[in-house]
């Protein structure tokens, strides 16, 4: 059974999630700008994707990070903006008129009460939505493990861990640490796979934040559950010292 998400204590969820922040602030600029325009293709017009990278203040994709790569943004170059848009479509919060998105009754709803809305976009993003690179399947698979996944970071982030005591603790047989000279193939699949579709998920929603003070862009920071983890989750191993994977 997937873990339930319930939204029980006051917390500044605008404040931790940076989806919830990010889809409100795009209902608030359709709603304040008159839409937000479309290009011939469809995806959003570049004054709103600057506006976008340089308000949304996204982990890793700050308007520094994302210029430093691209001199003009596009939709296709800002990734958070893409889950934003795809949630706030697949939540009838914003609709297409013409070449011009705009809020509907339920978003300028969504806007007076972001807190009443958290437990079904919470629920729909982390377990349900599709990334990119992923399929149906991927999802589906998946279903069956989030218990597992959430208790072991539970316990594990409690005081902060990475993400190889994850997968170390999860994939013993792929196991590697980053002082090995060599990594397999596998190991490193199954690194890149959990950080994706697991860890910025959960970091994306809020309810983990990755310390990387001090690092470079090749190291990984230390993961640690943010007030909005004990806030919406309530999970076996609360009152477990272990969990059993199973």
């Amino acid at each position: 059974m997937l873990p339930k998400i319930e939204l029980l204590a006051d917390v500044d969820v605008l404040t931790l999630s940076p989806l919830v922040r990010g889809m409100i602030m795009t209902v608030s600029y359709a709603n304040t700008e008159g839409g937000i325009g479309l290009t011939a293709t469809g995806a959003m017009n570049r004054k709103f994707v600057h506006w976008a990278a340089v308000h949304f203040e996204w982990p890793d994709y700050t308007c520094e990070d994302l210029y430093s790569v691209n001199k003009v943004l596009n939709e296709a170059d800002m990734p958070p903006l893409w889950v934003v848009r795809d949630m706030l479509s697949h939540l009838k919060l914003l609709r297409r008129k013409k070449d011009t998105l705009l809020p509907t009754k339920r978003g300028r709803d969504f806007l007076a009460r972001p807190q009443a809305f958290f437990n079904l976009i919470a629920t729909d993003y982390l377990y349900a939505y599709i990334h990119d690179g992923q399929t149906q399947q991927d999802v589906h698979e998946r279903m069956r493990w989030w218990h597992v996944f959430l208790n072991l970071i539970n316990i594990k982030a409690g005081k902060g861990c990475s993400l190889n005591d994850l997968v170390n603790e999860l994939y013993p047989s792929e196991s590697y640490s980053a002082e090995q000279a060599e990594v397999t193939v596998e190991a490193w699949t199954v690194k890149s796979e959990f950080r994706y579709d697991i860890i910025r998920p959960l970091c994306w929603l809020g309810l983990l934040h990755e310390d990387r003070e001090g690092l470079t862009i090749l190291q990984d920071g230390t993961y640690h559950k943010t007030p909005l983890w004990a806030a919406c989750l309530r999970l076996e191993s609360d009152t477990q010292s272990e969990f059993t994977l199973h």
